[in-house]
């Protein structure tokens, strides 16, 4: 096997959705797992997630939700990101719900599902103050009065997306969640009533009780990771993804030698500098070069040099016990020490979601734990 590779915990995974549940209460749990479950793996995690206690899956797109249905998964799972008229037939072959943004996205729909014999479950999207896509509040009444005249839609859902829900001060979050209450308010005095009301993404789940709602859709806390800065009080999650390698070679550099591309790094004295089968294809970033670290025997190395394409140094001239074949970690723990996906963020100034999303699908994903121990999959 080869030696840079992710190892996945589906008992973490488990934990997790535990928590989301218990925050949850009587709302049901939509487990988000668009982007191949954060670069978990979307099948793999979608079955842990529903054994766990969800009973909703969330994708961004129908190819997502096929890939899903291809794998003999059919708990309801719910399209989040806007699609196009011309892959409304997917849906509707997959039974997949949709959420839908204007006219056109829900006559195409419509024809669809005409074409087919079947009906398509839409959940209304309101633009509440994300700016994104969606419907503004006061055109709402009119796109679901447009829903209910057709033949192949129904209208299931009303829901929103949070801009800020992590941010400490939560009053553009509590204004969101009036706008929406109020659209859905709307509807009702239109004798018009929507099963499902969902608005809480991780953060909202975790510190706006009030937007729980009837149905939550949490992504980031599932994987064990906070969606912004852990605050006191926070419920502990358990980081499911390690990405790890080994040293492939160690070699002593003098005085004024250079390590890697553009000559970035020059030795200021004798070293031991060990080169890593990893690099920016597999998802370490560039923007780690001279900057990040990993872990080795249980201690930091710093990255020196710039992170290649398939390969990346690290100083190890303080670890004289090291050897070729030494096991790496990139994300995770080892020993008492742990680099986590956060910390990767800070070094690159961006946020979690896009340091686990990012690792490539050429590194083997190899699931433990939940009886999948050492499971092979590709990302």
């Amino acid at each position: 096997m080869r030696p840079t590779r992710v190892e996945i915990s589906l008992s973490a995974i488990e934990a997790n959705v535990g928590v989301a549940c218990r925050l949850a209460a009587t709302a049901r749990l939509m487990a988000v797992v668009k982007a191949d479950a954060y670069g978990h793996g979307a099948v793999p995690v979608a079955e842990t997630v529903l054994r766990a206690g969800a009973t909703w899956l969330g994708v961004a797109t129908p190819e997502e939700g096929a890939l899903l249905r291809e794998a003999g998964i059919r708990s309801p799972i719910l399209v989040l990101g806007p699609t196009p008229p011309d892959q409304a037939e997917l849906s509707v072959i997959h039974g997949l719900d949709q959420c839908v943004t204007d006219p056109t996205q829900v006559e195409a729909l419509d024809r669809a599902a005409e074409a087919r014999g079947g009906i398509v479950a839409a959940h209304l999207k309101v633009d509440t103050g994300m700016g994104r896509v969606g419907v503004a509040p006061r055109e709402v009444r009119r796109l679901a009065e447009r829903i209910g005249a057709l033949r192949g839609v129904r209208l299931v859902g009303l829901m929103t997306h949070f801009a800020e829900a992590e941010a400490e001060e939560p009053a553009f979050t509590r204004e969101q969640l009036t706008r929406f209450l109020e659209a859905e308010g709307a509807l009702r005095e239109a004798g018009i009533r929507v099963p499902l009301l969902h608005a809480a993404n991780s953060a909202a789940l975790l510190y706006h009780p009030a937007a729980r709602l009837n149905l939550v859709r949490p992504g980031i806390l599932l994987y064990g990771c906070h969606p912004g800065r852990p605050r006191p009080g926070d419920p502990v999650l358990r980081p499911a993804l390690r990405f790890r390698t080994a040293i492939s070679q160690i070699k002593v550099l003098p005085a004024g030698a250079s390590v890697s591309y553009g000559r970035m790094f020059v030795a200021p004295r004798e070293m031991r500098v060990a080169t890593l089968p990893v690099g920016y294809a597999d998802g370490l970033s560039r923007l780690l070069s001279n900057r990040g670290q990993v872990l080795i025997r249980g201690r930091r190395a710093p990255i020196v040099g710039r992170v290649c394409m398939d390969m990346t140094m690290v100083d190890v001239t303080g670890l004289a016990e090291v050897r070729p074949g030494d096991e790496a970690v990139l994300i995770g723990r080892q020993g008492d020490d742990e680099i986590t996906a956060d910390l990767h963020a800070a070094w690159q100034d961006t946020i979690s979601y896009e340091v686990l999303c990012r690792i490539g699908p050429r590194v083997p994903r190899v699931y433990m734990g939940s009886g999948a121990a050492s499971v092979e999959g590709a990302a």
